[in-house]
């Protein structure tokens, strides 16, 4: 096998195992972005350890298909990048969806969420969540809610017993 060739398989091998071990995935079309705002973009998703590459459609087709996402490959058309992330589902989805937000020429094609392929309606969907700390603050706030009302009961109660006996 010639070096170039061994070169590519060794690629599509990468690209399938990010595919595989990512919590999600997001495949974005970055035509019309200038320089500065791709390396903003590039910036925001480093801070939250989300990866992006630009790979050819060719190469991630194959790995699409050894990975087993087929459905994926209608929306590999014309430039893309994509989102890895391997730690926080939400995070690659809530950072382009804001940006797309701020630049239009950013568009979300697609994705792959625990391993099923969704769409950017999906994807969209997924943003709009609240973050992992937020979801745990609402549920505190519904944990706490019970003893709030008792102790504010016990209280009242008090309170009463005491205007009577005085």
């Amino acid at each position: 096998m010639s070096a170039i060739i061994e070169q590519k398989v060794q690629i599509v091998n990468e690209i399938t195992e990010k595919f595989k071990a990512s919590q999600s995935t997001v495949v974005v079309d970055y035509r019309g972005l200038s320089v500065s705002e791709l390396t903003e973009l590039r910036k925001q998703l480093r801070e939250a350890g989300v990866e992006f590459k630009v790979y050819k459609n060719s190469m991630t087709r194959r790995a699409v298909e050894a990975a087993e996402l087929v459905a994926l490959n209608e929306s590999l058309t014309g430039p893309n990048a994509i989102a890895f992330s391997t730690e926080d589902v939400i995070a690659p989805a809530k950072i382009l969806n804001d940006f797309a937000k701020k630049h239009e020429a950013l568009e979300i094609k697609a994705g792959v969420i625990e391993g099923n392929v969704a769409t950017a309606e999906e994807i969209k969907a997924l943003a709009e969540l609240p973050s992992r700390e937020g979801l745990l603050s609402m549920l505190l706030s519904v944990l706490q809610a019970p003893i709030r009302n008792l102790a504010l009961v016990t209280k009242a109660v008090a309170e009463q017993k005491e205007e009577q006996g005085a």
